[in-house]
């Protein structure tokens, strides 16, 4: 047994309570474990931990992209390193799937999961993540059950209203309400599904005056569908670098997610569509040189910043059939299946799977 010395340590051979100590020779110490006397073991009572709520899938980056910017890209590197981290994060959870290329990791919210990914991008790992999904439970006798949050919010009196519709079409359910001097306090009990790009929203719809917690409350009733994405995106479909002038032609329809003169590959998701369905572009098309000058042949072309998304925010975009591509300078969107015919038979796929449950 050691206790730390200024910046060393030293043996002793015993401790008080308070002290922070090392203990050297255990094998297989495990969080909230008790060191008890062999010959009167009296372990103290463990303390319960929240369990997982939110799973999604770290798979290897199998993108034309990969391996250019990462220095850990195979399976096995991405193996050791969430294994470590069960050492240390006792609410995280990695299981084993069929497909050896790709983990189930499951943890208490999307920012707990956003962190490590992160803390794996910062150390030079590459890897694709799948849309977050709320772990369910089923009871004996059919009922389906879903996590419930329970959400505080604070926020000014005039921008009230905007919360209680953001979270009321989210199937949240007011519990209390407090006015406190111009500042009101919410209290609700939500979905865990409802929380998926919840704060983004509520920050826009308050000028970011909101602040707001969520913490594990009950597994309850599944409260029914949850309004997801109402926007389709565009899709790459070809490699190459992108263009202002396609860019040009298409952005009265789209909101960009890359800039001029990017790099970008086939199934690359490169902007938001301004309707509800996926359209396939491309975005490489340079403009074809003629010896023949008309007029607005030669018109500026003035680009619309695009809009660069955070880790948290591109995880909360997503849908099921798209993943985002995390490297250590880079934050992609891409589709699952990057040609536009595997994803089409992949569509008819699903299709026949779903007559045949009905």
């Amino acid at each position: 047994m050691q206790v730390f010395d200024g910046l060393g340590r030293k043996t002793v051979e015993e401790a008080a309570a308070g002290d922070i100590v090392a203990l050297i020779g255990l094998d297989a110490v495990d969080i909230a474990d008790s060191i008890c006397d062999f010959l009167n073991p009296q372990p103290l009572e463990a303390t319960d931990i929240e369990p997982p709520t939110l799973t999604m899938m770290f798979s290897v980056n199998d993108s034309p992209f990969a391996g250019r910017e990462g220095k850990y890209v195979t399976s096995r590197n991405l193996r050791e390193r969430l294994m470590k981290e069960l050492e240390s994060n006792v609410a995280l959870k990695v299981e084993e799937t069929e497909n050896k290329d790709a983990f189930k990791v499951s943890g208490r919210g999307l920012l707990h999961l956003g962190i490590l990914i992160e803390n794996m991008r910062r150390e030079g790992y590459e890897l694709s993540i799948s849309k977050p999904q709320v772990i369910m439970r089923r009871e004996e006798d059919g009922t389906l059950l879903e996590p419930i949050e329970y959400l505080v919010v604070d926020v000014p009196e005039k921008n009230m209203g905007g919360v209680m519709e953001l979270v009321g079409n989210r199937k949240g359910e007011l519990v209390r309400m407090d006015n406190r001097g111009g500042q009101v306090h919410l209290e609700f009990t939500i979905p865990a599904r409802g929380l998926i790009g919840l704060r983004t929203r509520m920050l826009t719809a308050t000028q970011g005056t909101a602040v707001m917690h969520h913490n594990f409350h009950e597994y309850a009733v599944a409260r029914g569908d949850v309004p997801g994405r109402s926007n389709g995106v565009m899709v790459s479909n070809t490699g190459g670098s992108s263009n202002a002038y396609a860019m040009n032609n298409l952005q009265e329809r789209a909101t960009f997610f890359i800039d001029p003169a990017e790099p970008v590959y086939e199934g690359q998701v490169v902007a938001e569509n301004a309707r509800d369905n996926d359209l396939v572009v491309n975005p490489t098309t340079a403009k074809k040189l003629s010896n023949m000058r008309t007029t607005g042949s030669d018109e500026n072309i003035i680009l619309k910043p695009a809009r660069k998304m955070t880790l948290e925010q591109a995880l909360e975009y997503i849908e099921d059939d798209e993943l985002v591509e995390a490297t250590p300078n880079s934050i992609r969107l891409r589709k699952k299946h990057l040609t536009e015919a595997a994803r089409k038979k992949a569509g008819r796929s699903k299709a026949q799977v779903e007559v045949v449950e009905v």
